[in-house]
C-alpha cells in the first residue's frame, strides 16, 4: 500500500461514525471482559480487557443486517493507515477471528455499506499486576514521600486508529491518613489522603503525609472486577513533612480622636498609631518540632531583633518605622522546613494637635469634650488649670477627654489652661501649653470671677 492509500484509509477511518459495541461479543476469554469507553477522538468505539486471549475468539454482528459479510482488519501501534486483513468465519450474520496472545485493533467492515467499527483488545495476561511489597526508602526529600514497590504494575497501552498512543489506567489505589487545616477552629486535623496511580513504573511519588502513617497500595482495578485484587502496605512511615497556618490580629482601640490616615490599620494592614498591640498564632503538624516567631527590621531576616519560641506571640509595637514579623517551624532532623508570609507592621510618625474651645453642657454629644488629636503618642500627661492656677483636671491618656467638670460640677465659662508633656513613637518630645475656652452653656449663665476650689 503506497503513502497515498494510507494516507486516504487513516482519513476514512478517522471519521467514520462508531456504532454500537453490543455487535461484538467474545468467546474463551478466559473471564469477564472488561470494555472501557475511550475519547472519541481515539476513532474507537471501545477497549476490550480480556483476563486471558490467547485462545480467545471475537465476534462480530453486524445489527439489522442479514446475510452481510465483514472484512476484517488488524493494526498495531502504527495505527489503521498500516491495517492487514486477516481470516474470519462466518456463521450467518456473524463473523469471528481467533485473536491469539497480542494485543491489538481491529476494523470490521460489512459488506452491506453499513459504518466500519474500530476497538483495540489488550490481553491483560501480558500486563499481569503483582503486588508482593511495599517498602518506605529511609532518605526522603521535603514535602514528598517516595515508596518502592516490589512488583509488576506497568503501563497498560492501546492505540488510536491514528497511531497515538494512550495510556489505560489500571486505577491503583494508594491511600494514607494525613493532616487537613480546619481554619474555623484554627488546628490540624484527622484527613484520609488517596491518590489513583494509573501505573507503577520506578519509584511512587506523593505528598508527604503530615501524621505518621502507613501506606497501602491496592488494585489493580481489573483484578478488583474480577474479584482477585491484590494489597500491600507499608509499614508505619513516621511523619518528615511540616506544614503550619499563622494568624495575625491586631486589637482595635476605638478613640475618636486618634488620628488614622495613610499608614494606620483601617485598610486591613497591620500597624498605624501607635501603641499597636498584636497577636500572633500558629497551628503546625505533627513533624513540627522546632518552632519561632521571629520580629527583625531587616524584610530578609538577616538580622533577627527577637524571637519566641512558641506558637503564640504578643507584642505591643511602640517605636517609629516598620517591623517584619514571620514564623518558622522544621523537623527533628532540620531536614524540612516552613517559614510564613511575611506579617508587615508600620508605625507612624507621631502628631498632637490642641483644640482651643468647647461647650459642655450645651448639645449633648456635640463637642462636650475636650480632647487632643493625636497618633503614635506613647505617654501623656495632661494637666488643666482654672486662671487661678487649680488644676481641675489631668489626663494621662491621650484618647481620654475633659467633660468640663470639676468634682463634679460643670465649671463655668471662661478660659482655662493646659500644659502637656508627651513622647511621640519616633522619639519626638512634645511640651505644649495654651488656652482652652469654654463657650456658655444652658445650666450656667454666670459670668462670676468667684474662683474655683
Amino acid at each position: 500500500m503506497n503513502y497515498l492509500n494510507k494516507y486516504i484509509l487513516l482519513s476514512t477511518l478517522l471519521t467514520i461514525s462508531v456504532t454500537a459495541v453490543a455487535q461484538v461479543s467474545f468467546e474463551n476469554a478466559g473471564g469477564e471482559v472488561i470494555e472501557i469507553k475511550p475519547p472519541t477522538s481515539t476513532g474507537l468505539s471501545a477497549v476490550y480487557v480480556l483476563p486471558d486471549a490467547a485462545n480467545a475468539k471475537v465476534v462480530f454482528k453486524s445489527p439489522g443486517s442479514q446475510g452481510a459479510t465483514h472484512r476484517w482488519q488488524r493494526f498495531d501501534s502504527r495505527g489503521g493507515g498500516f491495517a492487514e486483513t486477516v481470516p474470519s468465519t462466518v456463521n450467518g450474520s456473524e463473523s469471528s477471528v481467533l485473536l491469539g496472545g497480542s494485543d491489538a485493533g481491529y476494523i470490521v467492515a460489512p459488506s452491506d455499506g453499513a459504518a466500519q467499527t474500530c476497538f483495540w483488545i489488550v490481553n491483560y495476561a501480558n500486563h499481569e499486576c503483582v503486588l508482593r511489597e511495599l517498602l518506605s526508602p529511609a532518605e526522603q526529600d521535603c514535602g514528598q514521600q517516595r515508596l518502592t514497590l516490589d512488583g509488576e504494575a506497568g503501563r497498560i497501552m492501546y492505540y488510536s486508529v491514528n497511531g497515538r498512543g494512550e495510556t489505560l489506567s489500571r486505577g491503583l489505589r494508594l491511600s494514607y491518613s494525613t493532616l487537613s487545616l480546619d481554619e474555623e477552629r484554627r488546628q490540624w486535623v484527622n484527613a484520609e489522603g488517596e491518590e489513583t496511580l494509573d501505573y507503577v513504573s520506578g519509584d511512587i511519588i506523593c505528598a508527604a503525609p503530615l501524621c505518621d502513617t502507613d501506606f497501602t497500595l491496592s488494585g489493580d482495578r481489573f483484578q478488583q472486577q474480577w474479584g482477585r485484587e491484590q494489597t500491600v502496605a507499608t509499614a508505619t512511615v513516621a511523619a518528615h513533612s511540616v506544614e503550619a497556618a499563622t494568624w495575625a490580629e491586631q486589637y482595635a482601640r476605638e478613640s475618636d480622636n486618634e488620628i488614622k490616615d495613610g499608614d494606620d490599620s483601617s485598610d486591613g494592614s497591620l500597624g498605624g498609631s501607635a501603641p499597636v498591640r498584636i497577636s500572633f498564632t500558629a497551628a503546625v503538624t505533627d513533624a513540627a518540632i522546632y518552632r519561632e516567631w521571629q520580629f527583625a527590621t531587616d524584610p530578609e531576616f538577616d538580622l533577627i531583633d527577637m524571637r519566641v519560641n512558641d506558637l503564640e506571640a504578643e507584642r505591643v509595637f511602640e517605636d517609629y518605622g516598620t517591623v517584619y514579623v514571620r514564623f518558622v517551624c522544621g523537623n527533628n532532623e532540620g531536614t524540612c522546613e516552613y517559614a510564613s508570609q511575611t506579617y508587615t507592621v508600620n508605625i507612624g510618625e507621631s502628631r498632637l494637635e490642641c483644640p482651643n474651645a468647647f461647650s459642655p453642657g450645651a448639645s449633648e454629644g456635640v463637642n462636650d469634650l475636650w480632647m487632643v488629636s493625636y497618633k503614635s503618642i506613647t505617654s501623656f500627661d495632661c494637666h488643666i488649670f482654672n486662671r487661678w492656677g487649680v488644676e481641675v483636671a489631668r489626663l494621662t491618656n491621650p484618647s481620654q477627654g475633659w467633660d468640663g467638670r470639676y468634682k463634679g460640677k460643670l465649671v463655668p465659662s471662661g478660659v482655662y489652661y493646659y500644659v502637656i508633656k508627651a513622647r511621640g513613637a519616633d522619639g519626638k518630645s512634645y511640651k505644649l501649653s495654651g488656652d482652652i475656652n469654654i463657650i456658655g452653656y444652658k445650666d450656667n449663665r454666670s459670668t462670676t470671677s468667684t474662683p474655683v476650689e
